[in-house]
């Protein structure tokens, strides 16, 4: 499953002094001359577009493997479930106005994905309940499946261009959501949990990056004992951190950056579980997989609450 890396936080630009930082690059002085209110509308463009991609990405995905059992079904194979399609309740998309001034020269390019991004997205849905309804119906047995096929063959293009305007805004967007992040965390009273707990949440993406390769390629015990026990160690760094934040408005954060650890260290046993369970076939079971895309959330939902 594609993971979408977090990269910034959800937090009020009131909760922080702004004040300059010297050795900024261009783009993040640009963000800095701009003041408050254009950070804050970098901050809240990310945050709404990670949203949007993590929830959108999960849908598409699973209209991809809809079109994959479409086509086996209309063959004639033998497909004892269709996968079910969840629609994708994207709110997070709806927020997003407009492409913030804060990006200079890369808005018009950040335009162009978003567009193509949202065009995409918005194409396959429709391109799915057609081919719904040409399942349902049986009409694959006037043509034989010749049009599952058609529409597979679309929907794994439009989605190709989905997940490629997807990153590609990532990409781009990072050097002004970097610098509106420094604007935010520069006097910010809880700004060492809060990158300490970035790390941790990068570390887990690495993690997630390798065991994927390693499920579709199969397992290297080796390779992903080495993650393990690297982001075991960011795990402990993070758990020993005492919460000694004395801002009372801040008191109950103390609760949800313990759940951030605590979720962390349910994903190191699954990690270890998985590790276990793949040495002796050489390939990661399906259900381990599961597990870990499972804990992944938990701990990213988590996070998502100790940094809002």
């Amino acid at each position: 499953m594609k993971k979408v890396m977090i990269v910034a936080l959800a937090l009020s630009l009131s909760a922080a002094s702004v004040s300059c930082k010297k050795g900024m690059d261009k783009i993040g002085n640009a963000v800095l001359k701009a003041g408050e209110n254009e950070s804050q509308a970098i901050i809240d463009f990310n945050n709404d577009f990670l949203d949007s991609y993590k929830s959108s990405s999960r849908y598409i995905e699973n209209i991809v493997k809809y079109a994959e059992a479409a086509v086996k079904k209309s063959k004639g194979e033998t497909v004892y479930s269709m996968p079910v399609i969840i629609s994708s309740m994207d709110y997070a998309l709806s927020k997003i106005k407009e492409v913030p001034s804060g990006f200079e020269k890369d808005k018009p390019l950040v335009e162009a994905d978003f567009n193509t991004y949202k065009t995409k997205k918005e194409s396959i849905g429709k391109k799915f309940e057609e081919l719904k309804s040409y399942i349902t119906s049986e009409d694959y047995k006037d043509d034989k499946g010749a049009k599952a096929e058609a529409l597979k063959k679309d929907i794994d293009a439009e989605a190709q261009a989905f997940f490629t305007a997807g990153e590609n805004i990532l990409t781009k967007i990072k050097p002004a959501t970097d610098a509106a992040e420094e604007v935010i965390l520069k006097d910010h009273p809880m700004k060492e949990f809060i990158l300490s707990s970035k790390t941790l949440m990068s570390s887990m993406d690495s993690v997630i990056e390798v065991l994927d390769k390693q499920y579709a390629g199969g397992f290297n015990e080796a390779e992903a004992q080495k993650k393990y026990d690297e982001f075991e160690k960011v795990v402990a760094d993070n758990s020993k951190k005492v919460f000694n934040v004395k801002e009372q408005q801040y008191a109950y954060k103390k609760t949800q950056f313990e759940s951030v650890n605590q979720k962390a260290s349910d994903f190191l046993d699954k990690f270890r579980k998985l590790i276990r369970d793949s040495k002796s076939t050489g390939k990661i079971p399906d259900r381990n997989i599961q597990e870990m895309d499972s804990a992944y959330e938990s701990v990213l939902n988590s996070y998502n609450s100790f940094v809002k």
